[in-house]
């Protein structure tokens, strides 16, 4: 991949009972944190319809040179629900073509 523009979508699972915490602390930490780096462009998060991990969130990244700075490296992984996450899943998506 060059360092170009990506989607980079990551799936986990995580106990039913830290769901509450763990989707609060996604969308009021994480998220802000993210953004907040260098390259980090735009995020979303999903629920599954079907199988594989129920959690999944969709990130607009600017280039691989993201995943390497400072800011990023600070904020990366699942904070208090590292260990607590499960069936994690990652893909990373470039357009075939232009804007739709």
């Amino acid at each position: 991949m060059t360092d170009e523009a990506f989607i980079h979508i990551v799936r986990v699972d995580i106990d039913p009972e830290h769901e509450a915490a763990f989707n609060a602390w996604y969308e009021q930490r994480h998220f802000p944190d993210l953004l907040a780096c260098p390259g980090w462009l735009s995020a979303k998060r999903f629920v599954s319809v079907g199988d594989g991990p129920k959690y999944a969130a969709m990130y607009e990244v600017a280039g691989r040179w993201a995943f390497e700075t400072p800011e990023f490296l600070k904020v990366k992984g699942f904070g208090p629900f590292e260990s607590l996450v499960k069936n994690f899943m990652r893909i990373q998506l470039r357009p075939m073509s232009g804007p739709a």
